[in-house]
């Protein structure tokens, strides 16, 4: 007698393919809001919107406590590296480029974690892997900058120095998660809460709001800024990302980032019709090789032992 093979949910795959999508879709988004606004609305928008979707899944989820209240201290330089630096140089660096090149560049952002990595964190060994899949990353990187010596600072190039700055302060969020956050033992779901409500409130501070209803007069932009950059690219995708990592692990999980420059490559010239050249694709795909090497040489590691602390595993 023949048993019945248990049915698999494509829910946690359907769920890993959506998150890619949303991801790539943010480049455009932030593209057409910054016709109408500056970056820093952009971002002020971008954090309301994803905040209250992660606060009420934290809250619901009883992650949050009174007593994470004593690492307010790590909660603000968390938001500084992870949200409010980290999304203002993205948006800034996709003004400058297209929107499609520009997502194809955040594939880059484990090369420049690694970097850090290695640099404060002793346990991070490096390996002959990992240093080729580095060198290769990176001659991605300056292959989409062309860089040269008549004009270093050309629109392209300063785009991508705003790329990698954003990647340096994400790689850097990692890196002071590890040392700092992830012995706390603090839900992923209550750090990511307290960091944009933290965040939300220096862009508060910080933003210029002359001029901010402007992005009211396009629905297109309007509704890309709050329901795709806010409503569903930060707080739905956090949210998402959770239930991928408690259904497929946080190695699957983590692989998610290949999805979004291939998506942000093809709405680029597809859908949007950006000039984007065949030099820009030859990039991204050397940029995908040296990031399958860096991972490849860090060695085999069980789901169990890796960390999540929300935002801090991967951002858009």
């Amino acid at each position: 007698m023949y048993r019945a093979a248990p049915k698999t949910s494509y829910l946690p795959l359907a769920a890993f393919l959506f998150l890619g999508i949303v991801w790539g879709s943010n480049f455009i988004y932030m593209k057409l809001a910054a016709s109408l606004i500056t970056p820093t609305q952009i971002v002020f928008f971008r954090v309301l919107f994803g905040f209250f979707p992660v606060l009420i899944y934290a809250y619901l989820s009883g992650a949050m406590a009174w007593r994470h209240l004593r690492y307010t201290g790590h909660f603000f330089v968390m938001s500084l590296l992870a949200t409010t630096l980290y999304y203002y140089a993205f948006v800034k660096g996709t003004t400058l480029l297209l929107s499609g090149v520009a997502g194809a560049l955040s594939g880059s952002i484990p090369l420049f974690s690694f970097i850090l990595a290695i640099l404060f964190l002793p346990e991070e060994k490096i390996t002959l892997s990992r240093t080729v899949g580095l060198i290769i990353g990176l001659i991605g990187v300056l292959i989409i900058g062309r860089p040269s010596g008549h004009d270093f600072m050309s629109t392209n190039m300063e785009g991508v120095l705003y790329l990698v700055a954003g990647s340096l302060s994400v790689g850097a969020s990692f890196v002071y998660a590890k040392r700092y956050i992830t012995p706390l033992k603090i839900p992923a779901a209550a750090l990511t809460a307290y960091q944009l409500g933290i965040g939300l409130l220096l862009l508060a501070v910080v933003t210029n709001y002359q001029g901010i209803g402007n992005v009211w007069t396009d629905v297109h932009a309007s509704i890309g800024l709050v329901v795709g950059l806010g409503l569903l690219g930060t707080g739905g995708a956090y949210i998402i990302y959770y239930f991928i990592i408690e259904r497929l692990g946080a190695v699957t999980a983590s692989s998610v980032t290949y999805i979004p420059p291939i998506v942000a490559l093809l709405i680029g010239a597809i859908i949007v019709g950006e000039p984007i050249e065949f030099v820009d694709y030859a990039a991204t795909s050397i940029i995908f090789i040296g990031v399958f090497l860096l991972k490849r040489g860090s060695g085999p590691r069980s789901p169990k032992s890796i960390k999540t602390n929300g935002p801090t595993e991967q951002l858009r």
